[in-house]
């Protein structure tokens, strides 16, 4: 097939797509419920339940292998669960995507039989089912990341608010209610699960498990021994808002060493050949007129 035949393929699969997917997705009821809620605890950014899709949901779990779905709300949960992206809808998007990208791959393949075709038939629907996957899972990433970078100023802020005389818990609201990254809302969900009766232990130990992120279980680990034997936090606070300072200079030393080899490669392969182009070029021209004079 031709390049503009291909063209005319993606053409029609793209919006087909994002059509289905946005139909999907999309939940007025459900968000306008989030917004309210949010607009009460600005800290909160929880999954709502969505409404009239309930056979749907029970087909698309009926699809979806159980170990699957729990690993798919574990990613959910390090993703923040975004409200457009509750489980119930990623169990029902993934044979969607994956029923569409079929039914498109076998009406392609049936008037053009080749075997690039059939190839295609076969991959589509599998990488359309794990589209939400991929989402998912870049968005977790780039939440972690977000997270380990806050961890050092929000345990310094933590750590002024306890030595100014305010409490673990008083000094863990205060980081919550003044930050507005990911990491401030997962402290706010620590205290929402301490206000509903969550011991302190739970709390701190579904935090870390929530995010993922291994400074953040550190400190999680260290303030629950902490708690257990009688610690004083304000040592504890110390040492970590130390350690993670320490970390946050390491990590960016590390960065500035890999830079001059990330950018070797584009060096070698795109600056170097049109500077010795620009600098040989004329001389190589100015040879070759002296040789064709000669001959």
């Amino acid at each position: 097939m031709s390049a503009m035949a291909w063209l005319l393929i993606a053409l029609i699969i793209i919006p087909v797509s994002a059509l289905a997917w946005a139909l999907i997705v999309v939940d007025r009821g459900g968000l306008a419920a989030v917004r309210s809620n949010l607009g009460r605890v600005r800290a909160v950014k929880a999954a709502t339940p969505v409404a009239g899709v309930g056979r749907l949901h029970k087909l698309g779990a009926r699809l979806t292998p159980t170990g699957y779905a729990g690993w798919l709300d574990e990613l959910l949960a390090k993703a923040g669960r975004p409200t457009r992206l509750p489980l119930e809808r990623v169990l029902i998007a993934k044979p969607a995507l994956a029923l569409i990208a079929g039914l498109i791959s076998v009406l392609l393949a049936t008037k053009s039989p080749t075997g690039l075709l059939l190839l295609i038939t076969v991959a589509l629907p599998v990488v359309a089912y794990f589209v939400p996957d991929i989402i998912i899972h870049s968005r977790a990433a780039e939440r972690q990341k977000v997270i380990e970078v806050e961890l050092a100023n929000t345990l310094d802020q933590m750590l002024i608010s306890v030595e100014a005389g305010l409490g673990f818990e008083a000094a863990l609201a205060r980081s919550a209610r003044n930050g507005t990254g990911p990491l401030a809302e997962e402290l706010g969900r620590t205290l929402q699960d301490l206000q509903v009766g969550r011991t302190r232990k739970e709390a701190y130990l579904a935090l870390a498990q929530r995010s993922d992120v291994p400074d953040l279980r550190n400190f999680v680990r260290a303030v629950v021994q902490a708690d257990a034997y009688g610690i004083p936090l304000a040592g504890v606070l110390h040492t970590q808002a130390k350690q993670m300072r320490l970390k946050r200079r390491q990590r960016a030393e590390e960065k500035a060493m890999k830079l001059p080899i990330k950018v070797l490669f584009p060096l070698m392969f795109c600056i170097l050949p049109a500077l010795f182009l620009v600098i040989m070029g004329p001389a190589v021209i100015n040879v070759m007129d002296n040789l064709i004079g000669t001959m």
